[in-house]
């Protein structure tokens, strides 16, 4: 991995300090949603000055080790990633955090969002507005080709279960 420096990270776009300055002068643990073509990571980070401190990591591997058969990168996925990044957070005792999505935009009804709801509906606490969250349907995976094995419910009962 190509270690960069300050300049070049704002040069190349790979940082926006100005958005993480906001961010940092919260005070607040953030929760840093990272979507790739792969997956969605949700990953909870706390700053520290020697350097930020990630206090949980979630990702679709992580629901596959929990048990949990998924597949693709698809919004219900996203919805489920979040669900579990917010128990490993009240689990923690993570108090109110803030979302950071980096240089990515959010999309109402996106793989951002639905990470946002999960966290949501775990009971975590972050400001947000309700009219950026993917419908139901959406969340069920209706949309898709290949539904999902299991109802979200069933997933979101297994998940409580093992974190």
């Amino acid at each position: 991995m190509m270690k960069y420096s300050v300049m070049k990270r704002r040069r190349d776009g790979v940082t926006n300090y100005h958005k993480r300055l906001k961010l940092l002068k919260s005070g607040l643990p953030r929760l840093v949603v990272r979507p790739s073509n792969k997956g969605v990571v949700a990953q909870i980070v706390e700053y520290k000055e020697v350097g930020d401190k990630i206090v949980a990591t979630v990702n679709e591997r992580t629901l596959k080790k929990l048990g949990l058969e998924v597949d693709g990168n698809s919004v219900p996925v996203a919805y489920l990633v979040g669900y579990a990044a917010g128990l490993k957070a009240k689990k923690k005792k993570v108090g109110e955090t803030v979302l950071d999505t980096g240089r990515y935009n959010i999309i109402k009804g996106g793989r951002i969002s639905a990470v946002l709801k999960g966290y949501v509906d775990a009971g975590a606490k972050i400001p947000y507005e309700k009219g950026i969250f993917p419908d139901k349907k959406r969340l069920a995976g209706e949309h898709l080709k290949k539904p999902l094995a299991l109802k979200l419910d069933d997933y979101k009962k297994q998940l409580e279960e093992k974190l």
